[in-house]
């Protein structure tokens, strides 16, 4: 670990953001600011305007404008795909600039928040593709009738985004709802608002016609929630918290709005007996401590097979000591500051919570040399019950908890005995084992004997508490556009004759 860092600020920092509505800057209607934080010093680096009702009211009408009467629905595929190439272009040639501000908001590590940046333009060249390669199903019965399904976009759509990895996970709702042909309405997270400032710009140079992308910043109990409760706004896509995701639900249900929401985990990695170690130990490290453990499909609960615990635990300490905490601006840091004070709180009372709960390995609060900042070491906890809390709750920092099983069926009952089902990870060399176990699993997604790695045409979401619905390649196509069924009667019109008497 590293003594306390240097504060790095990046040049040219804005001294406050407003909402971009109709293609202009606004400040909020009533004036209102928040103080933004970043997070080596906890210092109020810039003001956000802070939106209410009458704001996202605002954007809502210029996204609908934009939908009814503007040129962005009409487009064919092909046109708007090349907007979002540009899009993509864009992106790709700011990446270093983007890595540099979203690791100053975010506390994130600038090597991680560089892979963050690269990834959100691939969205855009993907879902740019996917939407002219896409193709709708039509049914014929020769010489009768043939049916087609004709795929329309469905209109503003709310996009309501989180904070650990802003700028992709904006990227990840933006790219298909717009590739779709529907005008947008982002809502990004409180804490982190500077890289979400940028899309304006980008989308501008990108010739994005005039009201289609719409940002409205502010606090998710006021802006969000007017956005979800909008009676204009049909769709919308939200990450975020399991609670907030039911608040959302709840809002959204009298307007039977369609939703879609990837929500909180505690995901599983159950490493067998047979397993290749060394790799197993790499990927589960790198899964929870990545991100500043600050990730919905981080693998926060190892599961181990007796016969290989002791000598696991002791080489997972062993290593998660040696993770390079630091400024994340250096690019030798792998885990820099939590995004805010708040969130270190409630990590902080965890590792307290875990003290009590397991035995801690390796870390346990501030690191050495760290005089301020969010900086937490990583935190590993061994023999962890399942009743304990910090094996069933969503810690969403660099604390993991280890515990032993002796057989398939009690590492699939530790597995699958929480109330997520985000992500699971499964090691193991028996074919057999690893296909059958893991689709017992109670995860919308697993990995064998590999860390988060996914090809972006792959459903995306969760099952129990950690979602509803699906995102990722078709899947998204298909929660931003209606399926308009089309019948045509090619011969003689068979009609049931009513009325006509005998």
């Amino acid at each position: 670990m590293t003594d306390q860092p240097t504060r790095h600020v990046p040049a040219d920092l804005p001294g406050r953001i407003q909402h971009y509505i109709g293609g202009q800057f606004v400040d909020s209607a009533d004036g209102a600011t928040f103080d933004v934080l970043e997070p080596v010093t906890n210092d109020v680096y810039l003001q956000a305007a802070a939106g209410k009702k009458a704001d996202v009211d605002r954007a809502v009408a210029a996204a609908r404008d934009a939908f009814l009467n503007g040129p962005w629905p009409r487009m064919l595929p092909r046109e708007r795909s090349r907007i979002l190439h540009r899009i993509a272009d864009l992106v790709e040639s700011r990446d270093a600039r983007l890595a540099e501000l979203e690791s100053f908001d975010s506390g994130l590590p600038i090597t991680q928040a560089l892979g963050q940046a690269r990834r959100a333009a691939e969205n855009f060249r993907f879902f740019a593709d996917l939407v002219v390669a896409q193709s709708d199903d039509t049914f014929k019965v020769p010489g009768r009738q043939i049916n087609y399904v004709n795929r329309k976009p469905i209109g503003v759509a709310g996009l309501i985004t989180p904070w650990n990895t802003p700028f992709m996970l904006e990227s990840w709702k933006l790219g298909p709802a717009l590739a779709t042909g529907n005008t947008v309405v982002l809502k990004p997270a409180e804490f982190t608002p500077l890289s979400a400032s940028l899309w304006a710009g980008i989308f501008e140079e990108a010739g994005l016609p005039e009201g289609v992308f719409n940002l409205v910043n502010g606090l998710g109990e006021e802006a969000g929630d007017a956005l979800v409760k909008h009676p204009d706004v049909p769709l919308i896509s939200f990450t975020g918290e399991s609670s907030t995701g039911q608040l959302i639900f709840a809002n959204a249900a009298p307007y039977l709005k369609g939703l879609s929401m990837e929500l909180g985990g505690k995901s599983p990695a159950v490493v067998f007996a047979d397993a290749d170690l060394d790799a197993a130990i790499d990927a589960t490290i790198f899964g929870v401590f990545s991100l500043n453990g600050e990730r919905c499909t981080a693998g926060s609960r190892i599961l181990v097979e007796r016969a290989i615990y002791d000598e696991f635990v002791e080489r997972y300490a062993e290593q998660a000591g040696r993770v390079v905490v630091g400024d994340p601006q250096d690019p030798r840091t792998e885990v820099g500051a939590l995004v805010h004070p708040e969130h270190y709180d409630k990590v902080m009372s965890y590792i307290e919570i875990g003290r009590t709960e397991g035995r801690l390995v390796a870390g346990g609060g501030r690191p050495e040399g760290f005089g301020g900042g969010n900086y937490v070491a990583p935190t590993v906890f061994a023999d962890v019950p399942a009743s304990a809390r910090i094996f069933q709750e969503e810690i969403f920092g660099p604390v993991v908890a280890i515990t032993p099983f002796d057989t398939e069926e009690e590492a699939l009952a530790l597995a699958n005995g929480v109330r997520y089902g985000l992500a699971a990870y499964v090691w193991t060399n028996d074919l057999k084992r690893a296909h059958n176990f893991s689709q017992a699993l109670e995860a919308g997604m697993v990995w064998l004997n590999s860390n988060n790695v996914r090809d972006l045409r792959t459903p995306f979401g969760g099952v129990k508490a950690s979602g509803l619905g699906h995102e990722g390649g078709y899947r998204s196509i298909d929660f931003y556009t209606d399926q308009q069924a089309v019948h045509i009667t090619l011969g003689k019109v068979h009609n049931p004759t009513f009325g006509k008497g005998a």
